[in-house]
């Protein structure tokens, strides 16, 4: 009997049991085991099936349960907040607010008496130097009082030039009155003279 001629024979009788029973004994848990392993179109068809397997169940894990643990870890990281926590966040809140506002009304007030004491003119504009600590306030008014001061120093110079104005010099000798007694004097002695 040929190949072919087994062929024909089982085709034909595939049904009947004797024919169901010899092939079940020629297929093995080990012939199946390195076919999977061994042949490389046995390793791809079992890998897809693995892998859709897989990706079923783990659909089927997302639907059931991801949403219960995502729920379950915000809540863990961000607890729900009790009337008492949130009233007690907002007092702090507010107080935080109320000391800032305080310590930065301190800062105006001290910026506000630097100025007044070095003659700057920046009580309209004292907020643009207030800073998170009174050095640096302090510090902000010191460089406004020398940016200050050169340009007004700068302005006076240009002033002069432009003018022309050079004031005598009579040798360090002053013949101009000190006051108007001295004025009236001069005038009377100049016209008493003749």
């Amino acid at each position: 009997m040929t190949l072919e001629e087994v062929k024909n024979y089982v085709e034909e009788n595939k049904g009947s049991d004797e024919v169901k029973a010899y092939l079940q004994g020629l297929v093995t848990v080990e012939g199946v085991q390195n076919f999977f392993t061994q042949n490389e179109d046995g390793k791809r068809w079992l890998d897809s099936e693995r892998d859709k397997h897989l990706n079923k169940g783990l659909d089927t894990w997302k639907a059931n349960n991801l949403q219960k643990e995502i729920d379950k870890k915000i809540h863990e990281l961000y607890p729900e907040e009790t009337d008492d926590k949130k009233q007690l966040r907002e007092l702090n809140a507010k107080i935080e607010k109320m000391e800032f506002e305080k310590q930065r009304e301190v800062f105006k007030n001290k910026a506000l008496t630097i100025a007044a004491d070095k003659k700057l003119p920046i009580n309209k504009i004292v907020d643009l130097f207030i800073s998170d600590s009174e050095e640096t306030t302090v510090a902000n008014i010191g460089r406004f009082e020398e940016i200050f001061g050169t340009s007004v120093q700068l302005a006076v110079e240009e002033r002069l030039k432009s003018n022309g104005y050079t004031p005598p010099n009579n040798g360090g000798q002053n013949n101009q009155p000190q006051n108007l007694n001295d004025a009236l004097k001069n005038y009377y002695s100049e016209n008493n003279k003749g």
